[in-house]
């Protein structure tokens, strides 16, 4: 009784192979298996699709007409699964593949960039895409599988994500050049009360971060001016708009648009800045190298 759900990838390579050297010896040697071994892959070929595909003689075989209909099919399917397994294989070895990353803008725009270098010249053939989106964006993508790796500020337990730390970054305030406190080596929270501040729009973490750290001054969070990016707040700092604080990370992008950083000093703030992943799912070779990367080159940093 024929049974087609035995049909494996071992008979039908003999079967192609029989074929196109039309030689039961060279098809042998060329899929390193014995004639009689050959014979039975064959054999036990027809027998599930319930019929004979070749008719053989001493010399020579011929194909039936099943068989005529089948070769293409088998030809099909034999190049597929071949092309499957390199592709599988390139994956592997990273010669092809693709990764997308969420990662918060601050650390997007300012030291991602040395990170994918780095990577795109260890693994030049995979693709990277990049969202670079506020921190509590960066852990959605991350949570519903849309991106695999997240970089971002420590998101907290969660049962469903994991978080490797990179470096600890310490938040700093941002003045217009020539401001009156910029001569300072430090600034404290209350020095920045007289002057408008400039800060990110809800929801934003770095928001909350700071609201929570005035809130335990006793001091009134009341921004003047909101956007929903950093390198925006840099230029209306820049512009003499008022006065901001951000991540330390950001120093670099601040000094580009004109704007001046200072530490912060009495009540400090600070935040674990880190790799997400979802925990239970595998990372591909492609996101486990780029997670190399970072680690690699940020796990000793300090801001």
């Amino acid at each position: 009784m024929a049974n087609i759900n035995t049909v494996t990838f071992k008979q039908v390579r003999a079967f192609v192979a029989v074929v196109r050297s039309r030689s039961f010896a060279e098809a042998a040697a060329q899929i390193h298996l014995s004639q009689p071994a050959l014979s039975i892959a064959i054999k036990n070929l027809e027998e599930a699709v319930g019929g004979q595909l070749l008719t053989r003689t001493t010399r020579t075989f011929a194909l039936t007409p099943e068989g005529e209909s089948f070769y293409p099919t088998a030809q099909h399917l034999l190049n597929q699964w071949e092309n499957a397994l390199q592709d599988l294989n390139n994956r592997f070895a990273l010669r092809t593949g693709h990764i997308t990353i969420a990662s918060m803008p601050s650390f997007a725009s300012n030291l991602l960039p040395a990170a994918l270098k780095q990577f795109k010249t260890q693994h030049p053939e995979v693709k990277v895409a990049l969202h670079d989106v506020i921190a509590e964006e960066v852990v959605t993508l991350v949570r519903t599988g849309q991106a695999e790796i997240g970089v971002s500020f420590d998101p907290g337990e969660h049962d469903d994500l994991l978080f490797t730390p990179l470096f600890n970054d310490h938040f700093m305030a941002v003045l217009p050049k020539g401001h009156p406190l910029a001569v300072n080596d430090k600034i404290e929270l209350t020095q920045l009360m007289p002057y408008d501040l400039i800060t990110l729009q809800a929801p934003s973490q770095v928001r909350q971060l700071i609201s929570d750290m005035m809130a335990r001054e006793d001091l009134a969070f009341n921004p003047a001016l909101e956007t929903h990016h950093l390198v925006t707040i840099g230029r209306m700092v820049a512009n003499d708009l008022g006065v901001s604080i951000v991540p330390a990370l950001c120093e670099q992008q601040m000094s580009e648009v004109g704007a001046v950083c200072r530490p912060l000093g009495g009540a400090v703030l600070s935040r674990h800045v880190g790799i997400i992943t979802r925990r239970r799912y595998p990372l591909s070779a492609a996101a486990q190298a780029m997670e190399t990367v970072l680690i690699d080159s940020y796990l000793q940093k300090t801001s």
